[in-house]
């Protein structure tokens, strides 16, 4: 089975469908964040910092960094902000921009294997970021997507998949540092958008041997309840073979959907992370409902 594996200074993570799913925090993305946004382009990396730490004592196992304000010095900004990050947590970090010119900068930067985010299926973006992923010997996030858009027939978003994945191999970049991103799209405007993620995911795993990434935020795009669905879909997602996404790690329900999946799949040994997460606590004195009865009896 495919191991993609990472790294920061000190910490090394192996994405593969053999392990624990591996959940990367979205929230260093000034994209909707007007404050944050704000405060990254006048150089206050306050909440950067935060929401970082924040995540990572969630269970992100990896951190997205994103830098992407309108009419700011993005490559600056982003190269800064990965320097922060690195420097108060020991996580690797998937390098997110559409601007080439950042990505090198984040990757300059960089200290570790990291994870490109991304190359599409477009002639020539391809030219342009697999180079870089050879260059730093990085993994990279593939969307499956080309010149002709975003296909509604996941057959054919599969073969833009396939596409990359053989592409990156002529510039001498393994199938297993190639991550597929299926292409989430939201469910309230297309009705199977679920099933279309879940058919892709499985032939990237069983066709190209390869590991999967996804936004999966975008699936409640628009909706009421997005935590309840966004967990409902990795989960499904995760039985299909997903690997790894960009989500949300504070929201509980995503948390323990992730948590959940991995105890099904077999990847939560006797269930220990799941017990230690879930167990309800107790004091020294003995369970909480002799604890509760004490209580009680001392008020009366």
């Amino acid at each position: 089975m495919p191991e993609t594996i990472l790294s920061s200074m000190s910490q090394t993570i192996i994405i593969s469908p053999e392990r624990p799913f591996t959940m990367i925090g979205e929230r260093i993305n000034p994209t909707g964040r007007k404050l944050l946004a704000r405060e990254m382009a006048a150089g206050n990396f306050s909440r950067v910092e935060s929401d970082a730490l924040a995540q990572v004592a969630a269970g992100a196992m990896m951190l997205d960094v994103n830098a992407g304000i309108p009419l700011a010095d993005e490559p600056a900004i982003l190269a800064q902000t990965i320097q922060i990050v690195q420097a108060i947590t020991d996580v690797p970090l998937s390098i997110d921009s559409s601007i080439v010119a950042a990505l090198e900068s984040g990757l300059a930067v960089y200290q570790g294997k990291a994870l490109l985010n991304s190359v599409t299926g477009e002639e020539e973006r391809l030219e342009m970021v697999l180079p870089l992923v050879k260059k730093y010997d990085a993994a990279v996030i593939a969307i499956s997507n080309d010149e002709t858009g975003i296909s509604e027939d996941p057959d054919i978003r599969f073969a833009v998949a396939k596409k990359i994945v053989e592409r990156a191999m002529d510039y001498g970049i393994p199938r297993e540092d190639v991550l597929i991103d299926p292409l989430v799209m939201p469910i309230g405007a297309m009705r199977f958008a679920g099933r279309q993620v879940f058919h892709i995911v499985r032939r990237c795993r069983d066709e190209l041997g390869v590991n999967t990434c996804c936004g999966a935020s975008n699936v409640s795009f628009g909706l009421p309840g997005r935590p309840a669905l966004n967990g409902t879909f990795l989960a499904m997602a995760i039985a299909a073979g997903l690997t790894s996404a960009i989500t949300n790690p504070i929201e509980p329900e995503i948390k323990q959907a992730v948590m959940a999946a991995n105890v099904m799949m077999g990847h939560d040994q006797n269930c220990l992370a799941w017990i230690r997460a879930n167990r309800p606590e107790t004091s020294d004195e003995g369970s909480p409902a002799e604890g509760r009865r004490e209580r009680r009896h001392r008020r009366n």
